[in-house]
């Protein structure tokens, strides 16, 4: 009714005033119409679009999904390369934010878990299902827990990625920023120099090691079969030996009853014969004992020989490892959580269920200054050499201090420093969180980190994988890397941080 009076009134007025008036009102009408929709146009952003930097690309370093944008950058070196916008999970199946690398690549895959859907040029993050892969994009958060891409961009990039490239998730907007800080790695040039020479010298020797271990063990194995014969001959000669001796002792029993001369004599000529044989065996068994003592003397050499070997042969192995590893980038992981420090290193040897395997073989315990008081989830990276050594960004996802204030509150051991620092490559990184180590993470991944705080629908519903293999530096391997079965105590399900030994189920299948 209102509104009806007031339109009547509103006629009545212009039919008062005349045409020139109700010109001017229309006219007056239009411009505050047109200076409301440019006010609107101002305060929404502009949605993603895709973008490609105008200059020639490097090879990719990381990616940044920002959740709150519905966007993904790629960045090399020297800055952001490609941009895209993506849709990330649905209300209840939201995509988690937080730290991952990519695990695994199908250029043709199909969902195991939804009904066969196409997604195509996929690239795993976690092994429970969440992956970046081109599809649908409607301009919104639609996925059930995957970063959508358009199809055109994710083909593009596909041959362009490798196997552990970092994945930021972040919650808001997030970009790398240059970085610098003492407890950054800063490598030797004269160690990087020698480290190919180094790896190449110690296979030789961990293969040469390997040889002699062969060659102990069958000496070992030859020397027992020996002695065991010897034990035997020695059983039956100490049998005879001691029928021999009776024997002697009864023909002196009898050569002592005898009491005519023809008994005597009988009784002498079995006591002379009773008494060669006994000598004659004697002689037999202490020569025999004398051999046995040889031999088992030198099986037990070939047998400390074959423990030295080994011995030998699990060193050189394990410095081989390290050696070639040193070749690679190396990434650390620091949880608040657990107050440890892990590295990892990509071995490049192929796992036959998908992605490669990951060296984990460092994992001690660290020291952070004020342990109960939030320090956020920082990533360093190291883009590129440079004059002091690495030049080096930080991306920060989750505040707690400021990236400068992470860094001075970690004391990192001083033998890992040692171990890792002095070859430390462009792409290695440094990562500080609050956060445990997913139980995503595992003998085919390098780190993956959920940040607690945000919603990861999309996480939680999908099935994890549990006692898996991780590398162990033993010597199952062909390179020196072995692996074992082990629950990931300090693992991360979801929403909520478990205790130690809460899981323990079997391996599981992909599960998307």
């Amino acid at each position: 009714m209102v509104n009806r009076l007031t339109t009547a009134q509103s006629t009545v007025a212009m039919r008062r005033w005349g045409p020139p008036a109700i010109v001017t009102l229309a006219a007056m009408a239009a411009l505050t119409a047109l200076s409301a929709d440019a006010a609107a146009r101002q305060t929404r952003p502009a949605p993603p679009t895709e973008a490609t930097a105008p200059r020639d690309a490097g090879e990719p370093i990381m990616a940044i999904v920002s959740i709150k944008s519905q966007q993904v950058t790629f960045y090399d070196a020297d800055g952001w390369i490609l941009r895209a916008p993506v849709s990330s999970g649905t209300t209840g199946r939201e995509t988690p934010a937080g730290v991952f690398a990519v695990l695994e690549k199908d250029k043709d895959h199909h969902s195991s878990l939804y009904d066969d859907a196409w997604m195509p040029n996929m690239q795993r993050i976690t092994w429970n299902g969440i992956a970046l892969h081109g599809g649908p994009l409607p301009g919104y958060a639609a996925s059930h827990g995957c970063v959508r891409m358009p199809y055109g961009f994710a083909e593009k990039l596909f041959e362009r990625t490798w196997i552990g490239m970092r994945v930021i998730i972040s919650p808001n907007d997030a970009e790398p920023v240059e970085f610098s800080h003492p407890a950054l790695f800063v490598p030797n040039r004269e160690a990087i120099a020698a480290a190919p020479a180094k790896a190449e010298a110690l296979a030789r020797e961990a293969a040469e090691a390997a040889r002699t271990i062969d060659e102990a063990k069958k000496a070992a194995a030859t020397a027992t079969r020996a002695t065991a014969s010897l034990t035997s001959s020695l059983r039956k000669l100490q049998g005879l030996k001691t029928r021999a001796d009776a024997e002697l002792a009864t023909a002196d029993k009898a050569l002592a009853a005898a009491r005519t001369d023809e008994a005597k004599a009988r009784a002498e000529d079995l006591r002379q014969r009773a008494a060669t044989k006994a000598a004659d065996l004697g002689t037999q068994l202490d020569s025999a004992k004398a051999d046995a003592k040889s031999k088992l003397d030198a099986a037990a050499a070939a047998k400390d020989a074959a423990k030295a070997a080994q011995t030998k042969k699990a060193d050189t192995a394990k410095a081989a490892s390290e050696a070639k590893l040193a070749l690679e980038p190396v990434s650390v992981y620091i949880s608040r959580a657990t107050q440890k420090i892990y590295v990892r290193r990509n071995t490049h040897k192929s796992w036959p269920d998908g992605g490669e395997v990951f060296d984990a073989t460092i994992e001690v315990p660290v020291t952070i200054r004020n342990p109960d008081k939030r320090i956020g989830t920082h990533v360093f990276t190291a883009m590129a050499r440079n004059d002091a050594g690495l030049r080096w960004t930080a991306v920060t996802i989750d505040n707690g201090d400021d990236a400068k204030d992470a860094l001075d509150r970690i004391t990192i051991p001083q033998d890992v420093l040692h171990r890792i620092a002095p070859t430390a490559l462009p792409r290695s990184s440094i990562i500080v969180s609050d956060e445990p180590l997913s139980r995503e993470t595992n003998y085919r991944t390098e780190f993956v980190a959920v940040l607690n705080n945000q919603p990861q629908g999309g996480f939680v519903t999908r099935r994890p994988s549990v006692d898996v293999p991780v590398a162990s530096g033993n010597d199952w391997g062909n390179d020196g890397f072995g692996f074992f079965f082990q629950r990931n105590w300090n693992s991360q399900p979801g929403n909520t941080r478990p205790r130690a030994g809460q899981y323990n189920q079997p391996m599981q299948q992909r599960w998307w």
